[in-house]
């Protein structure tokens, strides 16, 4: 069983990622993970803040001659931008952000105890967490992509970067939706027998845990609404040369919170970034008076970021189901078990 942990706040002295349960003998590169980093970190729209970041990732544990031993992985991305003792007390809540819930619930005056471990800036960590799970499904040849679907209602690149500039002139912010797909999994992956276990369950929280993410679809989705079930489900064939298979992947890759070897295909929308530079009313924390919402430093679009995270989340759902269903402690074992399962007679 895979588990992790993160810690750390936007401009603390650091993120930290401690990865539990992967098997020993993979080999973990640094690069790789650094690769994922720079990836998040991009896409049109982005902020100052990735001006001044250069996310790379240092291993603390878990790991000697570049192979991982079994022990848990400790990984640290340092901030550049590290002042948290030294920014200003922010009283006015923005809409949209978890400011007000989170100092009526913690007690606090000052949002900025909230902000600064609500902030996105924590998806580094889980970013670096799905990298070591993607080395881990590529070793069988499982691999997993995202692509932009459309960001502010519009879908060519052109209209896009028109959209985002657009955005920015007016110190506003644009969502989007992303779709995230993995390739050559095998049948079997997840369980029907409880709903913790189900695969599109675990799969769709995780996606929903991204910051600004509001809505997750598998393979259809809303798609299915309108349609008669002789046209959706996918119908399925046999043949001795690709034993099982289907013509078409409406269900996205997982029937009964199984996978069923079609390709993984989720969807999911994300909000517009909540701080936007024209203020939105709020109220003032201490005297519960009118004002504006704060402004902190904000993305006019971060839709491409988010799906690599939601490839990282997803990276990482996937390696413990896998490792639920093939489990071991080591890689060579892993192997073994996964070589002996899709050999059997279907």
């Amino acid at each position: 069983m895979l588990r992790f942990l993160t810690a750390g706040e936007s401009h603390g002295k650091g993120l930290v990622a401690i990865l539990e349960g992967m098997v020993s003998g993979l080999n973990l590169d640094v690069k790789k993970i650094d690769l994922e980093l720079i990836r998040r970190q991009g896409g049109a729209g982005r902020g100052g803040r990735m001006k001044i970041e250069r996310d790379r990732a240092e291993i603390l544990s878990g790991v000697k001659g570049n192979k991982t031993i079994g022990s848990p992985i400790a990984v640290l991305i340092k901030n550049k931008d590290y002042k948290i003792e030294k920014l200003p007390a922010v009283y006015s809540p923005r809409p949209g952000h978890a400011d007000l819930a989170g100092v009526l619930k913690y007690g606090f005056d000052d949002i900025r105890c909230v902000l600064e471990r609500a902030s996105a800036r924590e998806t580094a960590a889980r970013t670096a967490v799905g990298a070591i799970c993607k080395m881990l499904l590529a070793e069988f040849k499982i691999k997993i992509n995202s692509s932009i679907c459309q960001i502010g209602g519009v879908y060519n690149y052109s209209d896009i970067k028109r959209k985002i500039n657009e955005a920015k002139k007016n110190k506003d912010t644009l969502g989007g939706v992303f779709e995230v797909r993995a390739f050559n999994l095998p049948i079997g992956l997840g369980s029907y027998v409880h709903c913790d276990r189900r695969l599109d369950g675990r799969l769709s929280a995780a996606v929903m845990s991204i910051p600004a993410v509001k809505a997750v679809e598998i393979g259809l989705g809303f798609g299915y609404a309108g349609q008669f079930g002789s046209g959706v489900h996918d119908a399925i064939y046999y043949d001795k040369k690709h034993n099982f298979y289907r013509k078409t992947n409406n269900a996205g890759g997982l029937e009964g919170g199984v996978t069923n070897g079609q390709p993984l295909v989720i969807r999911a929308c994300m909000k517009p970034i909540s701080t936007v530079g024209n203020a939105l009313p709020s109220v003032n924390m201490l005297n519960k008076k009118a004002s504006k919402a704060a402004v902190e430093r904000y993305d006019t679009c971060a839709v491409e970021a988010c799906s690599v995270v939601a490839e990282a989340v997803i990276a990482f759902e996937l390696a413990n189901a896998f490792l639920e269903k093939f489990g071991s402690d080591s890689l060579k074992e892993l192997s073994t078990n996964y070589s002996n399962y899709i050999k059997k007679d279907r």
